[in-house]
């Protein structure tokens, strides 16, 4: 079951800032890619990650699967109780090929009172014309 959308005139989670460095309203940044996914696909890597990261705050599964390569999808997806997220940081997003590229990025969440931090370097592919989520390192803390 999908939770009920957020409003879309909040704060995205992802943190994208518009040009004047405020952080934009989930409806304008990743929020036409959850809620529109098959008229609005997200048009680089990155800004799928970001959409990855709200969807993962927002636990839109549905999404997350969606986007996910079908060659290294789960089958299914569990989110943690009481897990919260606390904000992203991408650190760099670099083309790797016509249909690839990498995105480095700092996930901050929180549970049962402990911190803790992702550190990633995810790949992604295209595919005609859409991204998607392929696999990533673990780059420690």
């Amino acid at each position: 079951m999908r939770p009920a959308p957020a409003p879309s005139d909040g704060a995205c989670p992802c943190g994208r800032g518009d040009d004047r460095g405020r952080p934009q309203a989930y409806g304008r940044c990743c929020g036409r890619y959850l809620d529109a996914f098959e008229a609005v696909p997200a048009p680089d890597a990155e800004s799928l990650m970001r959409s990855r990261y709200t969807a993962f705050v927002r636990q839109r599964a549905d999404y997350l699967l969606a986007t996910w390569d079908a060659a290294h999808r789960p089958a299914a997806l569990d989110f943690e109780p009481g897990l919260r997220w606390l904000g992203l940081e991408v650190r760099s997003h670099r083309v790797t090929g016509e249909d690839r590229a990498e995105v480095e990025f700092v996930a901050r969440s929180r549970a049962g009172g402990r911190a803790s931090r992702m550190h990633e370097r995810s790949r992604f592919v295209r595919r005609d014309g859409r991204w998607f989520y392929r696999d990533g390192d673990d780059l420690g803390t």
